[in-house]
């Protein structure tokens, strides 16, 4: 899908929908130009209709690094000493050294690709690979960003770009090492870079563009203070407390561990993501939960990475709001993101359906309403299926062993925690149905590319 969407007019009918209030029953959707205009409950089919049986709202995806798609597989061999997420941050920018901008959009429309068979209908792109190879400027310094909305307008994924300001290696403003030189801005020129991303994603029908401050590692404190004046009424998402070396460096830096120095420096409220949080006290859990952010937790590439566990227990009890995103991309699947971070506080904790909190609550409907409402609230827009909102829709295959006389939240947790990805039958995005049985109407044409791409990088 490329520019905007055109002008759709359709209506859907589902057995089962799940709406705002919950799921609903023998339900149609009128859509127009990409968005919901009526919803009619308790209704029945009329000739015209295309009816399922299953139907949800699909999943926006707070975090993604697209490029790093095309590396998923080849951090896995054991080095001569401890690995860890340092380790792997090296095999990255080696692989990254090579990369064009055709490479980038190739890559990245794989990874939308598939995003939106595994059920993600919006993606959170934190976007840090700016320049050429060996640190050149582009001519247009949105020249990157550039080509992540050509991959996002190929897929039809909906966008909030987030370009990121990298400038420093480390706490105490670190100058950046060769390794980061495809990434390292000023202010000034991460202002010229948000006014061309500004201009590339007006080509979408509905992106949003945000800012993101890569780290308090990577971007020094007269820095933050800037992007936050700059950032007007834009999402903030910044990465933070994703490793324990992170946190020792700073309190050597600063003596407050990360999400403590944040939450005294800077006003953090509810246009804020916090990107992982893994490494937290219970007060400083406790305190991010009051201030209204958003919590990006990515399980499968923090497990990947073997970063830790996220401190829900407290976070929760303040309040706390939380969505997910697929990182590093070494897996796209949405049903495995939720059900790995339920699966993580149940080993933490040594318990069962920790995060429903309420008893005779589901699990899986819980996660997934937190998920569908905070990821939206992280990437600007609202999530959801409502008059007005863009036909973003998932169905599911009422086949599937799964489902058999499984109604309301029976169907969520079933999908989340028994089928899977492999439920997954279709998927509207701005009312136009790109997902069919599962696979995207572009798979093979992108995965073609996507081939020729990585034969040229690995070889």
């Amino acid at each position: 899908m490329k520019g905007s969407p055109g002008t759709i007019s359709k209506s859907l009918y589902f057995d089962s929908l799940l709406l705002p209030d919950g799921w609903a029953r023998n339900v149609r959707l009128m859509i127009r130009d990409g968005l919901i205009v009526a919803i009619e409950r308790n209704s029945e089919a009329v000739c015209g209709d295309e009816s399922h049986a299953i139907g949800l709202p699909g999943m926006p995806n707070l975090h993604s690094h697209a490029f790093q798609r095309g590396m998923a597989g080849l951090a896995e061999r054991r080095g001569p000493d401890h690995d860890s997420f340092w380790t792997w941050r090296a095999i990255m920018y080696r692989f990254v050294d090579r990369m064009t901008p055709d490479d980038v959009r190739a890559i990245a429309a794989l990874a939308y690709v598939e995003m939106l068979e595994g059920g993600f209908t919006r993606v959170g792109e934190f976007h840090y690979l700016h320049h050429d190879r060996g640190g050149t400027h582009f001519d247009d310094p949105a020249e990157m960003s550039g080509a992540i909305v050509a991959a996002v307008a190929d897929a039809g994924i909906g966008l909030t770009l987030l370009p990121v300001l990298y400038s420093h290696s480390g706490f105490g403003a670190e100058p950046p090492h060769e390794g980061q030189a495809r990434f390292i801005l000023s202010v000034d020129q991460f202002v010229r870079l948000l006014e061309g991303a500004d201009r590339h994603a007006a080509a979408l029908p509905d992106a949003v563009v945000g800012i993101a401050p890569h780290s308090l590692r990577a971007v020094a404190p007269d820095q933050l203070s800037a992007l936050t004046d700059l950032a007007a009424r834009r999402p903030i998402h910044i990465h933070i407390a994703e490793q324990a070396k992170e946190v020792e460096d700073c309190i050597r830096w600063s003596g407050r561990r990360p999400v403590e120095w944040l939450l005294e420096h800077v006003d953090v409220n509810e246009r804020w993501c916090l990107v992982h949080a893994t490494h937290m006290t219970d007060s400083e859990a406790t305190a991010f939960g009051r201030s209204g952010a958003i919590a990006g937790l990515c399980p499968i590439t923090e497990a990947n990475l073997g970063d830790g566990l996220f401190p829900a227990d407290p976070f929760l009890a303040a309040g706390g709001r939380y969505g997910i995103g697929s990182d590093s991309n070494v897996l796209i699947d949405c049903s495995e993101e939720i059900r790995l971070l339920e699966y993580g506080q149940r080993l933490m904790r040594r318990g069962r359906n920790m995060l429903a909190r309420d008893a005779g609550k589901s699990t899986g409907a819980t996660i997934y309403a937190a998920a569908l409402a905070g990821g939206g609230a992280a990437l600007g827009v609202e999530p959801g299926i409502a008059v007005g909102l863009p036909a973003d829709i998932v169905s599911l295959d009422a086949d599937h062993p799964a489902f058999v006389h499984r109604h309301g939240d029976a169907l969520t947790d079933s999908f989340i925690f028994a089928a899977g990805q492999r439920a997954i039958d279709c998927v509207w995005r701005y009312g136009e149905k790109l997902v069919e049985r599962g696979r995207h109407r572009a798979h093979g044409r992108v995965a073609r590319d996507y081939h020729a791409v990585l034969e040229k990088l690995i070889a």
